[in-house]
Parts: C-alpha cells; structure tokens; sequence
C-alpha cells in the first residue's frame, strides 16, 4: 500500500497540521486513496468488478503529429492568429512537430516577434507624427467648437493605446502560447476519452468574416470622421486604422472563444447523456470530470492570457463613452442637435456594442459550460444507479462548485453582465455630475448676461 494512502487513513488523537499541497499532490493522493480503496473492495468482494473504483491512467506524451491532425480549433481560427501577427499584435507562433515540444511557443527572438517590432516601430512613428500636429492645433486653436474639442480628445487618447501594446500584449505572449496549448492537447484528450471530436461546424467561415469584417469596420469609421471633422486630415486615419482595427480584433477573439468554449461544453454534455445511460457509468464519470475541469481552466487562462489588452480595452471604452456622451449633451444644451452630434452617438454606440458583445459572450460561455452541467448532474436519479456513480456524480458537483468558469482578468474584473450594469451606473454618476457643472456655468452665463443688458 502507497505510503500517502496509509498516512491519510491512519487515526490519530493528537491535533496535526494538515500540509498544504500542491493541485498535483493533491491529485496524487485522492487517486492513491481511491487505490486503497479499489485493494479492501476486491479483498472483501473476490468476484468485484475492477471497474467499479477507477483509478487516473498514467500520462503519456502525445504524439505532436496527432495533435496537429485534431487541432480544430488551431485550423478553423488560424486566420485571425495570422492576422494578429501581421499586425504586430500577438507575435505567437506554432513549433516544428517535434516531441515533448509544445505545439504554440512565444519567443522573444523568434521571427514573429521581430516583424512586431519593425510594424510597431513604423506605426509608432505615424503615431508620433499625427499625436503632434493635432495636439498642436488643440492647443494653439482657441475658437474650436466644444463638440470638435471633444472628437480631438477623444481620437488622441485612442492614440496612446498604440505605446501600451508590448506592455499590455507581447508581455503576455508566454501565458498566450499557453491557453493555445492547452486548447491543442484538450481536443485530442476529448477525442480518446469520448471516441468523437469536437466539431466546429461554423467557426471556420465565422473567423474569416470577423477579420474582413474588423478591418472593413475600421475604414469606415476613420473615413466617416474624415468627412464629418474639418480638422481631421487624410493622413491623419493612416494612425487610426491599425487601432481601431485592433479593438475590433479583440472583440472578434473573445467572441471566437467564448463561441469555442460553448462547443466543446455542448459536445461533452451530449457525451455525459449517453454514458449516464449506460450501465456503471462510474469510470468514464470521472474522465468526464477531469475534461470538464479542464474545460474551466481554459476558461480561466483565458482572463489571464489576455487580461492587460482586455483591462486596457475597457479603459478606453469606459472614457470615450463618458466623453462623447458629455460632449454630444453639452453640444446639445448649447446649440442644439447637429449632425456632430449624431456622429459621437455613434461612438457611443460602437464602444457600447463592444463592451456588451464581451460581457454578454462570457456570461453564456459560463452558463453553457457552469450552470448547465450542475443542472444535468443534479437531474440524474441517484437511486437508480450504483453506489461508485453516486460518488462520482457528487465528486462532479463539487468540482464545479470549486472550479467556477469565470473568466477573470487576472484578478482586476469578472467578464459578465454585471461589468455592464456596474459600467453603466459609473458612467450615468460622473455624467450627472459633469452635466450638474455644466448647467451651473450656464445659469451663471444667462445671469450676467440679465445684468449687462439692464440699464
């Protein structure tokens, strides 16, 4: 008998410390206590069924050719990783097939990351250039509408997301390759355990329409403001396009994912039903288990592998909204509605529809992959199977409750609605107030202007 499993059931009235261990230690000694458990069953029981208390299978390394043949995910989504390293965003790249190498690496001397550089290099110096002339004219012009200040503040400070990209992106490049690693070895481990891969029927298309899509989005928008801004001149959207372009990217990317994650949790649930119906399902119950906590995790590394550039994201969302929507007000009170004033609506609109696609994405990945397994487990009928698959049914529901899929930003904020609710009340607190100053300044502008006019 394993000496972890004979210290851990032997009884002792003195108080001890329990040691705290590692999650691989942890998952060491609850299979070396199932083994303890699998010896005194089959020593009670000559003819029990060795299935009935399963124990982990050893890990093996597979083979990198196999991976690459059930990488779905990796072929259906590459045109958007091919996208982001053409634009200097995400410098990943995919290592030779060769074993006990990962399939997806981050290398600061790779050849992916030097391209970044020379891209960033080049649009940083476009970036330069336009973040000069127009804070020029900002300040140098004093007879600027209030409603053209407010599209200039809000298009310079667009402009300074471009000097936090290798801080809030390439730093993160490491924890990237990994999230994209764990997708490679989870579709090929789903495949053994479940005999079906997971399919994703419409991802293919889906992920080449949202790059058409980002970049066509973002023309349209650097163009619009060409026309609607005097101040705003041609060479000016050639700062603007990789930008704007990018935001639209990482929506796509979190929506690709969320979509992703929804799959793989469907194909797994249908996968649970069927083996629900069998008899003693105990063993593959707990495979399942172990897919599914898996499932989480990715989950998870997701808000880790991305949290900077998704933080930075809702930064800039969170103060264009607040900008524009005081501008267009402001405008409105003074001068009344102008098509100006139509056109930072739309800003409104646009950082909104990117803040809800996010929040609105990661609450149904959670629910899908979360509250919909707990509601399957908690509608299986106990007393119609076996006592091993009661346990594993119970074992399943405590690690859900212990491994929520929440998709966190590595510990700054929770992706779901409520970041909508709570945004939208922060954002109507600060408009009150601004707008309670602004009404102020115009009682106190009407009031000297009734003095000057008495005789």
């Amino acid at each position: 008998m394993a000496f972890w499993a004979t210290v851990a059931s032997r009884e002792t009235t003195s108080p001890r410390v329990m040691p705290a261990l590692t999650p691989s230690q942890k998952q060491f000694l609850h299979d070396e206590l199932r083994y303890r458990d699998k010896l005194h069953f089959l020593a009670d029981n000559d003819d029990a069924n060795l299935s009935d208390y399963y124990v982990r299978k050893e890990e093996t390394v597979d083979d990198p050719e196999l991976l690459d043949k059930h990488d779905s995910f990796y072929h259906t989504t590459k045109s958007l990783l091919v996208l982001f390293q053409i634009m200097g965003v995400m410098p990943i790249h995919r290592n030779p097939p060769k074993p006990n190498l990962p399939r997806t690496g981050y290398s600061w001397t790779s050849k992916q990351v030097l391209w970044a550089m020379f891209v960033y290099v080049i649009q940083t110096t476009v970036v330069i250039f336009v973040l000069q002339e127009r804070v020029n004219k900002f300040v140098t012009n004093s007879e600027t509408r209030f409603d053209e200040a407010i599209y200039n503040v809000i298009f310079i400070s667009l402009l300074f997301t471009n000097f936090l990209l290798p801080v809030a992106s390439w730093r993160h490049g490491p924890q990237v390759a990994i999230f994209k690693n764990m997708w490679t070895n989870y579709q090929l481990k789903f495949l053994k355990v479940t005999g079906t891969p997971i399919v994703f029927p419409n991802l293919y298309p889906l992920t080449w329409g949202l790059c058409i899509f980002s970049w066509t989005l973002s023309i349209l928008i650097n163009l619009s403001q060409y026309f609607l801004q005097p101040d705003f001149e041609f060479w000016y959207t050639f700062a603007y396009y990789p930008l704007i372009a990018m935001l639209n990217c990482f929506c796509s990317l979190w929506y690709i994912n969320c979509n992703a994650f929804g799959t793989a949790s469907r194909a797994l649930s249908e996968s649970l039903q069927k083996t629900l119906r069998s008899e003693k399902p105990a063993q593959k119950l707990t495979e399942y288990r172990y897919l599914w906590v898996d499932l989480s995790h990715m989950m998870q590394q997701l808000g880790r592998a991305y949290s900077n550039m998704y933080g930075m994201y809702c930064l800039v969302v969170f103060f264009t909204t607040i900008i524009a929507t005081y501008g267009s007000l402001s405008e409105i009170i003074d001068h009344g509605a102008t098509y100006k004033e139509v056109g930072l609506f739309v800003i409104v609109f646009y950082c909104m529809s990117l803040l809800y696609i996010i929040c609105n994405e990661a609450h149904y990945a959670s629910q899908r992959v979360g509250l919909d397994f707990q509601t399957q487990l908690l509608n299986v009928n106990l007393t119609a199977v076996d006592s091993a698959t009661q346990k594993e049914v119970e074992m399943f529901l405590v690690a859900i409750s212990k491994n929520p899929p929440i998709m966190n930003l590595d510990g700054y904020a929770n992706i779901n609605r409520e970041l909508i609710t709570s945004n939208v009340s922060f954002m109507a607190t600060y408009l009150v107030v601004l707008l309670q100053f602004k009404i102020t300044e115009q009682r106190g502008l009407r009031s000297q202007q009734a003095i000057a006019m008495d005789p």
